[in-house]
């Protein structure tokens, strides 16, 4: 019983640093990619707390993040809290329910990609539904940025997350296990040969090049290109403080 207390605690310890992370980055780490649509990492502090101890511990980080940042820095009020709680928990709980079953570089990999598989079309799905609410604009000017603006958006945004937690997770939860903050269980089974180590960093360095070099050369150019008739919709709100990040 006392080993179990001293577990939980060390597992609410872990995961108040990973929120508090997760709430930096959203501080810190604001780039613009297109129209009002900003990349922030938090998701992937988030994502490593589902990969330690599970979906339902992500879920509870993207429920507790999303609340202080709305009660503290965000301008968007209830509609930016449910967007983020869902943006967030899709992409992490789906990933960490998949790790779970499977802790291995494999479990990881398809953990990630399905968790970009599942966020996409919800959040195409619940853009449509809540960003001409949330702006007050027609639904068919946010149904027609959907395929060209918030598909690869949140396409970049899941791939850009994917390779920085391929790079960061196995050195970080190493170095949680040495300091005794969780089980050997919540680790991957095995020891990775180092050519693997090399072929994860170089596949996940080539995965956050090729996104920022498309992000660059097609999303802001289209941005600037296009996007000034329907950037017009959406001025008024933006400029109020209003943002997204989904």
């Amino acid at each position: 019983m006392f080993t179990d207390q001293k577990l939980d605690i060390k597992k609410m310890a872990v995961l108040g640093m990973l929120s508090a992370v997760a709430l930096v980055l959203v501080m810190l780490v604001r780039i613009p990619i297109v129209l009002f649509l900003y990349y922030e990492p938090k998701d992937v502090a988030i994502t490593i707390g589902g990969f330690l101890f599970g979906p339902l511990a992500a879920l509870l980080m993207a429920v507790v993040v999303s609340f202080v940042e709305m009660v503290t820095i965000s301008a968007d009020g209830f509609y930016g809290l449910i967007m983020n709680i869902i943006a967030s928990s899709t992409t992490a709980c789906t990933a960490a329910f998949i790790y779970k079953r499977k802790r291995s570089l494999f479990g990881a990999v398809v953990g990630l990609a399905a968790g970009i598989a599942v966020n996409v079309p919800v959040m195409l799905l619940w853009n449509y539904l809540v960003v001409p609410i949330y702006l007050g604009v027609p639904r068919e000017i946010v149904a027609g940025m959907l395929v060209p603006y918030f598909l690869p958006f949140n396409l970049v945004k899941g791939i850009l997350n994917a390779a920085i937690i391929m790079l960061v997770y196995k050195p970080l939860a190493t170095t949680l296990k040495k300091a005794g903050l969780f089980p050997k269980s919540s680790v991957e089974t095995g020891n990775a040969p180092k050519k693997r180590n090399i072929g994860v960093i170089i596949v996940s360095l080539f995965a956050i090049l090729t996104t920022a070099l498309y992000v660059v050369t097609f999303l802001r150019s289209d941005n600037n290109d296009n996007g000034g008739n329907n950037q017009g919709y959406y001025e008024q709100s933006v400029e109020a403080g209003g943002y997204y990040d989904e």
